[in-house]
């Protein structure tokens, strides 16, 4: 009796290592190693680019997240909500870029705002899907949280930062994977690339109650005016990740009287970052309906327009 009781005993031990061996593998394999990420198209403000289109995405945007292992889509500011709706099913990831525009007026702001309602509803419901705002990006970020501008002067251009980490930043999921030698680097080397004139304040964001109970700020600068700011926050509870700084221009623009960080651990930082976004985007498993439709709404179907010679971008897309 003992023996067959014994024998059943292992059997089942092994059944369970053999479900748990097989579940394991099943979560290895639910990655989506071919996500596309889009890029929500910036409107022109400079009177040196608007005879090239209505708006435009830097390159060094597009080479960020294709070094990351992502594809790239271009999103327009001219369609439908039901276009933006059918985009948001077909893509893994969000990126809201840098640039000159209103956060509560724009197209730029407008098109935001449908996104971010979507991807609070999609993760919500169990299906992840991040955003990831730089700079102008980040600043929309806290509006639409906040429901309001809180911006205050914070004027850092053309400053490269280190930055000045959080207690928080040693649990984040962002900085999870650095590794301590590149943290440490990040915290006393210039490896931050600074051009913005308005930011939001420690004293803004320990005020809001809406803000400072859905983002995790992991570290702030001091502006050339004295504020100290907000340079980099995650969202607690969703995949949303904001910088005020730049962490594209560390690999992709060049510009000689620019002070871009070029320096080994800048351009780490700048690698780790793309990495660890579009590893949050291989989570999503949004997808176009064919592949037809998918190589059509791909960057790839665009021209850059060399634009160093009137910029500080060493290429743009227009649309």
């Amino acid at each position: 009796m003992f023996r067959e009781w014994f024998a059943a005993y292992v059997f089942l031990l092994l059944v369970r290592h053999y479900t748990d061996a097989m579940s394991s593998e099943r979560h290895h394999e639910a990655i989506n190693n071919r996500p596309i990420i889009g890029i929500l198209a910036q409107e022109v403000v400079d009177d040196v680019m608007k005879p090239f289109g209505k708006t435009y995405i830097p390159d060094s945007y597009v080479k960020y997240i294709e070094s990351g292992g992502s594809r790239v889509v271009p999103i327009r500011l001219t369609l439908t909500t039901t276009e933006y709706e059918k985009i948001f099913r077909s893509i893994n990831g969000l990126l809201l870029i840098g640039g000159s525009t209103d956060l509560e007026t724009s197209d730029f702001a407008r098109v935001s705002k449908i996104f971010y309602r979507l991807a609070v509803k999609a993760n919500d419901g169990g299906d992840y899907f991040p955003i990831w705002g730089t700079c102008l990006g980040m600043q929309l970020l806290t509006v639409l949280v906040a429901g309001e501008n809180l911006l205050s002067p914070t004027p850092a251009e053309n400053i490269p930062l280190p930055l000045n980490l959080t207690a928080d930043v040693h649990s984040s999921r962002m900085f999870k994977g650095f590794p301590s030698e590149v943290m440490t680097a990040l915290s006393r080397e210039p490896l931050t690339g600074n051009f913005h004139k308005f930011g939001i304040t420690n004293e803004t964001f320990a005020g809001n109650e809406k803000l400072n109970t859905f983002y995790t700020v992991l570290s702030t600068n001091v502006a050339e005016n004295g504020a100290t700011f907000i340079s980099t926050m995650e969202a607690k509870n969703y995949p949303f990740y904001g910088v005020q700084w730049h962490p594209e221009v560390n690999r992709f623009q060049w510009a000689p009287d620019v002070q871009f960080p070029h320096s080994p651990y800048a351009v780490r930082v700048s690698s780790l970052l793309a990495e660890f976004y579009i590893d949050e985007g291989r989570r999503s498993f949004h997808s176009y309906d064919t592949p037809d439709e998918e190589a059509s709404s791909l960057i790839y179907n665009y021209q850059p327009v060399y634009a160093r010679n009137f910029t500080r971008y060493e290429q743009i897309y227009f649309f």
